[in-house]
């Protein structure tokens, strides 16, 4: 699994202006299976995605299309890290047991 960290490098009037693109791009990453969670950092510093298993070239690939990337507005930061424990509504993408 994964953690991205996107921190805001752009006022947030231009975040804002790219927002509903981002939120797109987003939803498709849901429907596509790629995403487990998102939302917001406090503070309006950035958000955080929670991304299922993959492969970190996918991954990398599919976060370099974000338009808050394509157009430079955010830094990210990739996270791998192997679940070994999960809440049940987790269980199919808990490393330590699927394998």
């Amino acid at each position: 699994m994964y953690v991205v960290l996107l921190s805001y490098t752009a006022p947030q009037t231009e975040i804002d202006y790219r927002l509903p693109e981002h939120t797109d791009w987003l939803s498709r990453q849901y429907e596509h299976g790629l995403l487990l969670a998102s939302g917001r950092r406090p503070g309006h510093e950035g958000e955080v995605l929670i991304a299922r298993p993959v492969s970190l070239g996918k991954l990398e690939a599919t976060v370099a299309t974000d338009p808050l990337v394509l157009n430079d507005l955010v830094h990210h930061e990739i996270i791998e890290f192997s679940a070994t424990r999960t809440g049940p509504e987790l269980r199919e993408v808990n490393e330590a047991v699927s394998h």
